[in-house]
């Protein structure tokens, strides 16, 4: 179906598209599941990229796709959920060309419209598309200077693409953002990209780290060390200052934490109270793939994060009774253990971002990706570092294993004394639901 045949079946518009819901969630009542603010949908699996990190390990289309019907009833369903924001990402969302009919769908039902692209395949014609069926704004995947981009993305001149993109989209009347991953290879030029990123047009820029799932299971190399977040921070804190003056928000993803001297200087804008909340898998989002699967992030996958297909059961009765999607609903500080266990905000934090933690060690409750813990092992005079153990399975979403190694920060000394503490991998949340887990049994 070519996109110019989809455009002739978007609805001509008599008046304006309705107003966006708030995002004002109402008290729970006992027992009552909440409701979530934002849906983030992998439209489809296809991608004209093959990134080095992707998650999905994207590339081919999946093999039972919803349907253009089966995508408008979903639509549906997230409006009579309450959910406020349906953001696409893929894969690559404009491959499929009905994306504009579900983006039309979409602000129908009263929901905000964003969209996630890398941009390789963008053209005027779809940009011109995406904003005539209603889309708000368009976040474009920009991950460091071009020779750092184009490595991860595996595809020559798609940093160029990626900058021609913004400008489309821009031209297009779209309000464009960025998204960029921390990692190895991105970390050094954040700022320099940043000055580049500004006269494109953005209005605000994501920044997350690259987490070990997926392809980047595969490519442990690009993964940052713990200790590490000591000189990131900082540069965050400039960054922050900068994006300011430009007039650009800067928004650390659920990734990137946790605790520590900037926090509200990086969080203000993202809650009223200006920190890391704990993880809201499965609390304040909902994620889909593109055959139907309902999950708690769209990070994660697999058995501990899948609840269920939507074609079986439909959305709410998964968002409501899966186990899967209620898990961090339930989980307690028992969950924790490792340092996260004995952290002064261990009762908030919970062990920080459930799609860092899982990959690393097999299931959640103990973080070594955080800039507190990062300081307080300086203050010890140690750090942290990952250690690779097994292999990943090759499936999308999944992971290889790692310990983590607490040893002195001085050179002669972690000569001499060797590592201070070692955390093994753990049981998944699919064997041991609930509690710190067992040790796990690796191919170490």
């Amino acid at each position: 179906m070519h996109l110019r045949d989809v455009r002739r079946r978007l609805p001509v518009l008599s008046e304006p598209l309705p107003p966006d819901r708030t995002r004002r969630i109402l008290p729970l009542a006992e027992g009552e599941a909440p409701t979530p603010k934002i849906a983030v949908w992998e439209f489809t699996l296809a991608c004209d990229q093959r990134c080095l990190c992707c998650g999905p390990r994207a590339g081919k289309a999946r093999a039972d796709e919803l349907t253009t019907d089966e995508c408008l009833k979903l639509v549906d369903e997230l409006a009579e959920l309450g959910v406020g924001e349906v953001t696409l990402i893929g894969g690559e969302a404009y491959l499929r060309a009905d994306f504009i009919l579900i983006i039309r769908a979409i602000r129908e039902r009263g929901m905000t419209s964003t969209l996630t692209t890398g941009g390789y395949g963008m053209t005027r014609e779809r940009a011109e598309a995406m904003v005539e069926a209603g889309v708000q704004s368009v976040s474009v995947s920009v991950d460091g200077l071009g020779p750092e981009h184009d490595r991860l993305r595996a595809r020559p001149g798609s940093w160029s693409r990626a900058f021609q993109a913004m400008r489309l989209l821009r031209e297009a009347g779209a309000k464009i953002s960025a998204n960029t991953q921390i990692n190895r290879l991105t970390i050094d030029p954040l700022e320099e990209l940043l000055e580049l990123l500004a006269p494109a047009g953005i209005h605000a820029w994501q920044v997350q780290v690259t987490v070990a799932h997926g392809g980047a299971a595969d490519h442990h190399e690009l993964l940052l060390q713990p200790y590490m977040y000591l000189d990131l921070f900082r540069t965050l804190d400039r960054i922050a200052d900068r994006c300011e003056e430009l007039k650009i928000t800067l928004t650390p993803a659920n990734s990137l934490g946790y605790f520590g001297p900037y926090a509200y200087k990086l969080r203000r804008r993202q809650s009223r109270a200006g920190h890391y909340l704990g993880c809201q898998a499965g609390i304040a989002g909902v994620a889909i793939e593109s055959d139907g699967a309902i999950k708690n992030c769209p990070s994660l996958g697999g058995r501990n994060n899948v609840g269920g297909s939507w074609r079986e059961h439909g959305l709410r009765a998964i968002w409501e009774r899966a186990p899967e999607l209620g898990y961090m609903r339930k989980r307690t500080e028992a969950e924790l253990w490792g340092y996260c266990a004995e952290c002064y905000y261990a009762e908030l934090c919970k062990g920080g971002c459930t799609s860092v933690s899982e990959p690393l060690l097999g299931r959640p409750g103990n973080n070594p990706m955080c800039h507190h813990r990062a300081l307080e092992m300086d203050k010890l005079g140690l750090r942290e570092r990952i250690e690779w153990v097994s292999p990943s399975s090759g499936e999308p979403f999944d992971n290889s294993l790692f310990r983590v190694i607490r040893e002195h920060r001085d050179p002669k000394l972690r000569a001499e004394h060797g590592p201070v503490q070692i955390d093994e991998p753990r049981t998944a949340r699919a064997d041991e639901p609930f509690g710190p887990g067992s040790p796990a049994v690796t191919d170490a």
